[in-house]
């Protein structure tokens, strides 16, 4: 009875902490420094607005406000490193190639019209800027913009490369890389630990089980960003008609297991900022802060910002 009485205490002790140091995680840990806060987050410059990835889309997103510009790199022949989503040229440009077999003066234009990702039936129709930009580009363009940077590839020199840009350029401080990866965000600490990194994948699932038993009040994070997407947009990217039962659960329950208030306010109590990607609509742009993400990723900036002004939830000038 004695042993009955004193785990049900201990149990309780422990259940107690837990939900205490959930509301008020600086009581064991430091909060991260925010060297920056990003509310509104431009996914490739704003691809439904501007062929994706451009100068062209980074100048109009900048020029709106946005708080934080999201694009991806990859490393050509000759080792200059080019801001694209995909690794082959096929999608963007109509070219058969790998970005990684061509040197950057080789490379080709993108084609005036692309498709919008995470916008269904979408067409995004850009204008003369159709050039592949180098991350120097966009580091030299716009120096006080925070940049999100998606390490496409594992590839040591590529991982580099980009190390030295954000150091050159005197850019740490306003820099988050990273990947799905968790090899990718391994080297990517390892390479430079001053720039802040994205949680990988596995990380995530790891980060969910912590939560879900109670215990990540207790374990330290070296992350300082969460960027994950809101999986029900899945029923409006595709005909929910047409799903099986099985996907429209697991995205149910993904939906349901990722979207956590509790969890939100933990981390960014913490100092670990919440990036919801990537959202088009006013419907999703509320739930997500309304959950108490810290920031929304979009193809839609100008939307985006819109729905911050009218809401009061844009930054003073």
């Amino acid at each position: 009875m004695y042993g009955a009485v004193y785990v049900l205490s201990t149990v309780t002790g422990y259940v107690l902490t837990s939900a205490l140091l959930l509301k008020c995680p600086t009581l064991l840990h430091r909060k991260k420094k925010e060297r920056f806060h990003s509310k509104h987050i431009s996914h490739r410059g704003g691809a439904a607005e501007n062929l994706e990835n451009t100068m062209a889309a980074f100048k109009h997103a900048v020029a709106l406000g946005t708080d934080m510009l999201e694009l991806d790199c990859h490393l050509t022949k000759d080792e200059q490193v080019v801001v694209s989503h995909d690794p082959h040229l096929q999608r963007a440009t109509g070219i058969n190639a790998y970005i990684s077999d061509m040197a950057y003066g080789e490379l080709p234009p993108y084609l005036c019209k692309l498709d919008v990702t995470f916008q269904r039936e979408c067409i995004c129709e850009g204008g003369e800027d159709k050039r592949i930009p180098l991350l120097k580009d966009v580091f030299e363009a716009f120096p006080n913009t925070p940049v999100n940077i998606d390490i496409k590839v594992n590839n040591d020199t590529l991982i580099k490369k980009v190390s030295e840009l954000v150091v050159k350029y005197d850019r740490e401080h306003l820099t988050v890389w990273g990947n799905a990866s968790n090899q990718i965000v391994r080297k990517c600490y390892k390479e430079n630990p001053r720039i802040p990194v994205l949680f990988s994948f596995p990380r995530v699932l790891q980060l969910l089980c912590l939560f879900y038993t109670g215990l990540l009040p207790f374990v330290p994070l070296k992350e300082q960003f969460l960027e994950i997407p809101m999986p029900n947009i899945v029923n409006k990217l595709y005909d929910p008609n047409r799903m099986s039962k099985s996907q429209r659960l697991f995205t149910w329950l993904a939906d349901n297991l990722l979207m956590r208030k509790a969890l939100f306010q933990h981390l960014t109590a913490r100092g670990i900022q919440v990036y919801i990607w990537v959202l088009n609509d006013e419907e999703d742009f509320q739930r997500a802060f309304d959950l108490g993400a810290t920031g929304v990723m979009t193809d839609f900036p100008t939307r985006l910002k819109d729905f911050l002004d009218r809401n009061g939830l844009s930054k003073p000038q």
